[in-house]
């Protein structure tokens, strides 16, 4: 069974802006460090992603991956889980929770669990987790607060 870890981060940005980046997956390789290519597969009638398939490098470990979306209506809520298991994962469940704390400042809480395929002592499975986390939410609150008008 996967461990289920939280973290958040304030981006300097409206709500909007935050999940239009987040749902903008091709262009995830511009500024995700890790994430190496990331392809729509399947796309709801509105438009939004639904099965995203993923290219990963982190250095100790590469994988790729489809994972599929669901959306809040509003998207203050944009979760996924896994397909398929991968080389290294059997299941991953994940959120974005994005909640508008006062005009133009989010709070974007990222949930995230995973059953790793090979073994790891949890140590160090929590610390991976924690750096995954961590690099994730830094390069998200980067991404939206560098574009125009952010």
């Amino acid at each position: 069974m996967a461990d289920t870890s939280t973290q958040s981060i304030q981006v300097h940005a409206p709500s909007a802006e935050v999940a239009a980046v987040i749902c903008d997956f091709a262009a995830y390789p511009e500024w995700a460090e890790a994430i190496k290519h990331a392809e729509v597969v399947e796309e709801y009638e509105d438009g939004y992603a639904a099965q995203v398939r993923f290219r990963i490098d982190a250095g100790v470990m590469a994988d790729e991956y489809t994972l599929e979306y669901a959306y809040a209506d509003d998207l203050s809520r944009i979760e996924w889980t896994l397909v398929a298991p991968s080389k290294t994962q059997k299941s991953q469940e994940g959120s974005y929770d994005l909640v508008e704390e006062a005009p133009g400042v989010t709070t974007v809480t990222y949930t995230l669990a995973v059953e790793l395929a090979i073994g790891m002592l949890g140590m160090f499975r929590r610390k991976a987790e924690k750096l995954i986390m961590d690099t994730a939410l830094k390069e998200l609150k980067r991404r939206v607060e560098s574009l125009p008008g952010a």
